[in-house]
């Protein structure tokens, strides 16, 4: 081991590797990678400039991690999906840049010949969180602890999500959503909302997370509208179908067309369905 080890440091100098580390020859490490004590480097992996592999971390798998990136110790990263279905394919991780992964994360490579796993850039993903087969999430999103993301699920932009919760297969969680620590989420959670609750509940806009992203002083970001959408949308008596083909016939901004749009999909025969409100 050590000996591999020597040759790859011999052929690539901006590489740091832990003697008791383990790097396959085939693996593409770029420099100031540095890998810890106990961590083992699949033949297929490729690690970009500048990322840190934590003590026993295991980077396997067609796997594929960009620049910056700070993997704390035993992050396990592109084994093979948790699904019955599974029959070897040799599926992708892709990860991008500036993410950190806290201690005991584990992110499982996709299922089927063809599918990936995809994280974007700049996520925090805390302690004890999984990301099942063929998830998709996007950029500058906060999963907290022990967060149990199931198969197929997508995450968009900025969202938020508390600790202790997990979030069912093929569930959409929208840009800029809040989800509190210990909800069950079990339906899509649309852009701008917040969550809580077992069974989970929308409680309204996410205000606060709102005014902290910098939307308010965008002069095409009208939050009053997208208030009014919102109402319109869950506080109607009629179904959400015929509430949301009255909405956008009339005024709607890019926000609160965004949240048109994530629902029109999200009650498509191939989705679960949006969150419900919560009775008050």
């Amino acid at each position: 081991m050590d000996h591999k080890n020597n040759e790859f440091n011999s052929r690539f100098s901006g590489v740091k590797v832990h003697p008791n580390a383990f790097v396959d020859p085939s693996a593409e490490l770029h420099d100031e990678v540095i890998v810890s004590q106990g961590a083992i480097i699949g033949p297929d992996v490729t690690i970009g400039k500048g990322t840190e592999i934590g003590p026993n971390s295991v980077i396997s798998g067609k796997t594929q991690i960009g620049i910056n990136n700070k993997v704390f110790p035993s992050v396990f990263i592109g084994l093979d999906p948790q699904d019955l279905k599974y029959k070897g394919a040799h599926t992708e991780v892709i990860i991008g840049d500036n993410n950190t992964f806290r201690e005991c994360v584990t992110i499982n490579k996709a299922t089927d010949e063809g599918e990936k796993t995809i994280i974007g850039n700049n996520n925090l993903l805390m302690a004890y969180t999984h990301i099942g087969h063929n998830c998709e999430l996007g950029n500058e999103i906060v999963l907290s602890n022990s967060v149990q993301v199931a198969g197929h699920v997508k995450i968009e932009d900025k969202a938020i999500i508390g600790g202790c919760l997990g979030i069912h297969q093929f569930v959409h969680i929208g840009y800029l959503a809040m989800i509190g620590g210990m909800t069950r989420v079990d339906r899509d959670v649309p852009p701008f909302c917040l969550a809580e609750g077992h069974p989970g509940r929308l409680r309204g806009l996410n205000r606060i997370g709102i005014k902290r992203s910098g939307l308010m002083e965008n002069k095409e970001f009208d939050l009053k509208l997208l208030q009014t959408t919102w109402n319109s949308l869950f506080k109607s008596n009629d179904a959400i179908s015929n509430s949301l083909e009255k909405v956008m016939k009339g005024e709607l901004d890019i926000s609160s067309s965004k949240l048109c749009n994530f629902l029109k999909e999200s009650i498509s025969k191939e989705r679960r369905g949006p969150m419900p409100i919560v009775n008050l």
